[in-house]
């Protein structure tokens, strides 16, 4: 789409998460696709680790470093979750908010049509109000978390409350945290840490600030649980579709290409494809009993595995002999790998992975089968939708959120060769051509979302 007479003008302020600074980042690049002008503020580090915008887009989009505060407890150099523990994210919240005075000093020298926030940043409300610029949260989490967190205004009392599905739910539903997921969400968003504001605060004046909200989600997929988001949120909630990531053109260096390799020796739809994500921190009994349970599962399996912090060297990261063990059935990575290209390579037929929201529209987005093993956050929830709708084996787990090795076999052989898994493997398989759909993720919920900010 051409640019109008006035290009219109749009900050993004992401959370310092990559969970949420690369779906923010996604929708940018599609709003600068449709000659909307972006302004992306994040810090150096961060600017180094994101993708590099195209340069047909440079003249549309640019990114704005802010250089973070120093916060006691905030480990030097730490500039997002990923370089940092579960206990030290308050103080990168801490942080985070100390922007408040250069975030009103860039927008008191732009001209800024819309500012297209995340949940964290509370102060902009304020500073928007200041400067009469209208403002759009965009959660990059699955819908059915806010259908089922409801009216940040309205706070659950315990943990308790998060255990089964809320009675504003206007429909069936079966979503709700287990008992370990509910105690430390709890902690995390409703109870009070160094940052002074706990995250549903944050959330619900965001909303009392926010024009409307866009949601990283589509009818097609989510349309009840879109619908009990804007009836509890009392805002217009837009769907801006999956963002669903095009495949870049294959870079097959060293490691890479025996990566590849490997996996052109494979089996069509054979090989389960092991992934955890930047985010969580898998302990060192947790890496052990999904070793032993790919040991156990004997299926071909490729993990990308980040080294753990706990582990002295390489070879501390793993079970003892796993790797003589298992070789001739699978591959271990330890640190990045091409995970797009992973997916899409045709030996893949399923994952076994966190159900965080980006990595299940990315491995729907071929039809694999799903594994999942929620660890944190939203992850529970996302895991008992795709249950809900039949499109994953969740591994079994005790009361207390622990799991064996036997645990990961049954679940992946269920998912993988079982008869019993038969149906799931047809669903996901059904679920390509949504979640692949360049035009209506771009063309028609892009489309209408500009034509949103437009008027």
């Amino acid at each position: 789409m051409a640019a109008s007479s006035k290009c219109l003008h749009v900050v993004m302020l992401p959370w310092f998460a990559f969970g949420h600074m690369i779906p923010f980042y996604q929708l940018s690049i599609a709003l600068a696709k449709q000659g909307i002008r972006v302004s992306f503020i994040t810090t150096p580090k961060n600017i180094t680790r994101l993708p590099t915008i195209p340069t047909n887009l440079n003249h549309l989009f640019k990114f704005v470093e802010f250089k973070l505060p120093v916060v006691d407890g905030l480990p030097e150099g730490a500039e997002a979750t990923v370089d940092i523990s579960m206990e030290e994210i308050q103080f990168l919240k801490k942080a985070y908010d100390m922007l408040e005075t250069e975030f009103k000093s860039f927008l008191s020298v732009e001209s800024i049509d819309w500012i297209i926030q995340d949940f964290a940043s509370y102060w902009v409300v304020d500073i928007a109000k200041e400067y009469g610029i209208r403002q759009i949260w965009f959660s990059v989490f699955c819908s059915v978390l806010w259908a089922f967190i409801g009216n940040p205004n309205k706070q659950r009392s315990s943990w308790e409350t998060l255990t089964s599905p809320p009675e504003w739910m206007t429909f069936p539903s079966t979503i709700a945290f287990k008992s370990f997921e509910a105690k430390p969400l709890f902690a995390g968003a409703f109870v009070k840490n160094a940052s002074v504001m706990t995250d549903i605060e944050r959330i619900a004046k965001v909303v009392q600030g926010c024009q409307a909200i866009a949601s990283k989600s589509c009818t097609e997929f989510e349309g009840g649980y879109l619908d009990v988001f804007q009836t509890v949120y009392e805002k217009p909630v837009i769907p801006v579709g999956f963002l669903p990531p095009v495949l870049p053109e294959k870079k097959k260096e060293t490691s890479e290409g025996e990566i590849f390799k490997w996996l052109d020796q494979q089996k069509n739809k054979s090989v389960v494809y092991v992934g955890f994500g930047s985010e969580v921190k898998l302990n060192r009994d947790q890496v052990y009993e999904i070793a032993r349970g790919l040991e156990l599962a004997d299926l071909p399996f490729l993990w990308a595995l980040r080294k753990p912090t706990w582990a002295t060297d390489d070879d501390d990261a793993l079970p003892s002999g796993f790797g003589s063990r298992t070789g001739h059935i699978g591959m271990v990575i330890l640190g990045w790998v091409p995970q797009l290209d992973i997916l899409a390579h045709p030996s893949i037929g399923g994952s076994l992975f966190h159900s965080g929201w980006g990595s299940i529209i990315e491995t729907l987005q071929h039809g694999h089968t799903l594994v999942v093993l929620p660890l944190v956050i939203d992850q529970g929830l996302n895991a008992r939708l795709l249950l809900e709708k039949g499109l994953a084996i969740e591994v079994d787990r005790t009361d207390e959120g622990n799991f064996k090795g036997e645990d990961i076999a049954k679940a992946l052989r269920i998912a993988m060769v079982n008869e019993e898994g038969k149906s799931v493997r047809a669903k996901a398989r059904e679920m390509k051509p949504l979640f692949s759909d360049q035009e209506l993720h771009y063309d028609h919920y892009i489309g209408g979302f500009v034509q949103y900010l437009k008027s």
